[in-house]
């Protein structure tokens, strides 16, 4: 994809909607509802990278009530031929076809590569990616098991999405709050998943969000790792003006 002149590529992550209650988190859907307004005016695409929501899952003809607001954004702008894409992270995994053919959004559920005026990026949520997270691994597998979907597609929505979304809060492997300081380089699984995947091809952005910390890490003297931080303490996001990236707070 080639960019126009004067037009940029919009990267945002984490916002957590819902959480902790919907009430508590509107004034931070507002600020976000706010910045999709700016942006719009200059974007060439928008990549949200999952964890939009705290919790999302869709029934057969039912979705979470709420996010009126951002729903509707997304719709104007997707509307006006702006793309958006949409990388589920691991509190809103559950999503199966709602934002296609509602909001004509298409969403990934694994990191995918692109190519922005010849540059490459790999971008995706990154939960689960790299050594290590193995408690999260092992309750992934279970959460995205057919049968886990068809048993809790069984519950009654108020008691499903009451239950999905006191776990989200409570559960520490699911929400992450524990891992939200920077462990150092060698530590930080991401940062290894990403020098892994450049020992196999070249990419000069891994872009990723999941660790809700703003991160701009190289990984060599032609790569770059950023991590996007989050909508809850950093109102951070990425920006691609065709020739670099950079974290700017909102």
């Amino acid at each position: 994809m080639q960019i126009p002149k004067g037009k940029k590529i919009y990267f945002a992550s984490d916002n957590h909607l819902g959480a902790p209650t919907q009430e508590l988190s509107r004034p931070r859907e507002k600020k976000f509802v706010a910045w999709l307004d700016e942006v719009k005016q200059d974007a060439a695409a928008i990549f949200l990278i999952g964890d939009l929501f705290d919790f999302w899952f869709e029934y057969k003809t039912v979705v979470p009530k709420g996010f009126t607001r951002t729903l509707g954004k997304l719709a104007e702008i997707s509307d006006s031929g702006i793309p958006i894409y949409y990388f589920v992270g691991n509190h809103d995994l559950w999503m199966n076809g709602y934002f296609e053919e509602e909001l004509n959004i298409p969403v990934y559920h694994k990191p995918k590569e692109f190519t922005f005026n010849n540059k490459t990026f790999l971008i995706g949520h990154g939960d689960g990616l790299g050594p290590g997270d193995k408690g999260y691994k092992r309750m992934k597998k279970v959460f995205t098991n057919p049968f886990s979907k068809w048993l809790f597609r069984w519950l009654h929505p108020d008691l499903g999405v009451k239950l999905a979304q006191y776990m989200s809060v409570k559960n520490k492997l699911i929400s992450g709050d524990e891992d939200a300081k920077f462990l150092g380089e060698e530590n930080e699984w991401l940062v290894q998943y990403c020098k892994k995947k450049q020992e196999e091809k070249h990419r000069d952005y891994y872009v990723f969000g999941h660790r809700h910390l703003p991160l701009n890490i190289d990984l060599n003297d032609k790569s770059k790792y950023i991590n996007l931080g989050d909508w809850i303490s950093y109102y951070t996001y990425g920006v691609f003006d065709g020739e670099t990236m950079e974290l700017k707070e909102y």
